[in-house]
């Protein structure tokens, strides 16, 4: 009973402080990206969209499955952990090289010279961000996230300004490419500064063997799934235009900021909190179907929500020069709210330890969308997006056939317990779309009665009908602060 409390007491700790720590950068990275974008122009994004997939993938490679073998290790060792950190180092190093060098191929590539040095610099981030991996992976590992809150909630704080002053100053592109920057370098020095670990001066092949026999196949599936995701900025930088692309990413990231930030807070904690428990199924299970409910309940009434105010939105804060980013940003809601999904029904494999079959099943996803994406380029943005959603389906389904077999939990299960909180949402996005055809005032007026409204609504009839999740949720909240325990 005590170890189900503790458990409870950290999985409730790890879930508000990465709550507080993704939403509170929400709330910086929005105010920061409204005010670049009234700033600089949708080029000037698109030209950093097109690196995007260049960073995501070294990044990917860096890593190399390491942080999650760690994590699901139960008790590494000091070598393990040095034996990664060097490993990191040395990848890190070396990824960055290669960019350096094929940084003039990719500017040729686009026909667009400018990201030669671009790249160049940005490419930096991957060797910061190489120093920290082993700190934060030893953070999560604790499922302590209010010292890695702490950490990004400064570190977003001092790259935003750092990108606004150098924005006003008119060094356009640049100021986003010194954010990124920015943020590795303070959130690695925070790191050091506050975590107590060090490496030693270790390097273990039986470490290197040990863990990459588990994280290897975590590699290429996550190399498969970073190509996948990033490939629609080489699509459309290549085959549209910097300009097309950089509505595109503007919209990605209203997109992100209910969707991604939420993926992450539940990919986060989920994985090490179901990894402590893999040996009991029967708790197993129950955890596991109670994230999938609590977590899909808010994510369909955040996503919703923003197809309802994408328009009063986008106008009100970055203007009409990215009118163009609506519609894209309405469709892109539908590609989002499938993540935290996603995202659960993967780590569920990996609780398993079945990285193969995890491998197996991106191959699988991906051979089938390419054919998808390659109709989407011939038909246009609109039907390029539209794949997305198709595909997004598909996975879903494929996701969670093989984590509901490990769980005696199938997809039609999760279906049925998820449907109610998308159509409760689905009626309130309508209402609050509604709001803005009838009144006829300004998007910055009728914004803020949209989101007053649908978050009234929401409550208002969750309460009514005593709604199962929203109760559970509001319960969390209340004995977390209030100190009480929960029935």
């Amino acid at each position: 009973m005590s170890f189900m409390m503790s458990l409870k007491q950290k999985t409730v700790s790890g879930l508000i402080w990465s709550f507080i720590d993704n939403f509170a950068n929400l709330g910086i990275q929005f105010v920061v990206g409204v005010i670049l974008a009234r700033l600089l122009s949708p080029k000037e994004f698109g030209l950093i969209g097109m690196l995007t997939i260049f960073i995501a993938i070294s990044q990917s490679f860096i890593d190399s499955g390491f942080k999650q073998a760690l994590i699901r290790k139960k008790e590494p060792s000091l070598a393990d952990y040095s034996t990664v950190f060097y490993y990191n180092l040395l990848l890190g190093a070396l990824t960055y090289l290669v960019l350096f060098l094929c940084a003039g191929m990719i500017g040729r590539f686009f026909n667009e010279p400018q990201l030669k040095p671009l790249l160049r610099v940005l490419g930096l981030s991957l060797v910061i961000n190489a120093i920290c991996i082993i700190q934060q992976t030893i953070l999560a590992s604790r499922i302590d996230f209010k010292l890695q809150a702490k950490i990004s909630i400064i570190s977003s704080v001092i790259s935003g300004s750092v990108a606004i002053i150098m924005a006003f100053a008119g060094y356009g592109v640049w100021s986003l490419v010194i954010k990124t920057i920015t943020t590795y370098f303070v959130t690695s020095i925070l790191l050091w500064l506050l975590n107590n670990w060090r490496p030693a001066l270790i390097f273990s092949i039986k470490s290197i063997r040990e863990l990459f026999s588990f994280g290897s196949k975590l590699l290429i599936s996550g190399l498969i799934d970073t190509i996948y995701r990033n490939v629609y900025y080489i699509v459309i930088g290549k085959y549209f235009s910097a300009q097309e692309l950089g509505y595109y990413t503007t919209a990605e990231q209203f997109n992100n900021l209910p969707s991604s930030n939420l993926t992450s807070v539940v990919q986060r904690v989920s994985y090490p909190v179901l990894s402590s428990i893999k040996e009991d199924m029967p708790k197993l299970k129950q955890a596991y179907k109670r994230l999938i409910r609590s977590t899909m309940f808010i994510c369909f009434v955040l996503m919703l929500g923003l197809v309802a105010v994408s328009r009063n939105m986008i106008l009100t804060f970055i203007g009409p020069k990215w009118e163009t980013s609506i519609v894209y940003l309405q469709m892109l809601c539908f590609v989002g709210m499938f993540h935290p999904l996603h995202a659960l029904n993967l780590n569920m494999l990996q609780v398993e330890g079945r990285s193969d079959l995890f491998l197996k099943i991106e191959i699988i996803k991906k051979t089938l969308a390419v054919p998808v994406i390659i109709t989407g380029v011939i038909l246009g943005m609109k039907a390029l997006i539209l794949s997305m959603i198709v595909i997004n389906l598909v996975a879903y389904f494929l996701n969670s056939h093989w984590s509901g077999r490990f769980m005696g939990y199938s997809s039609l299960e999760q279906l049925a317990d998820i449907l109610p909180s998308f159509f409760l949402a689905g009626t309130v996005s309508l209402l609050v779309y509604a709001e803005s055809l009838i009144l006829n005032f300004s998007p910055a007026i009728i914004l803020p009665v949209q989101l007053i409204s649908g978050a009234v609504l929401t409550i208002g009839i969750c309460e009514v009908i005593k709604y199962e999740d929203y109760i559970y949720l509001k319960e969390v909240i209340r004995d977390t602060f209030f100190k009480k325990e929960v029935v």
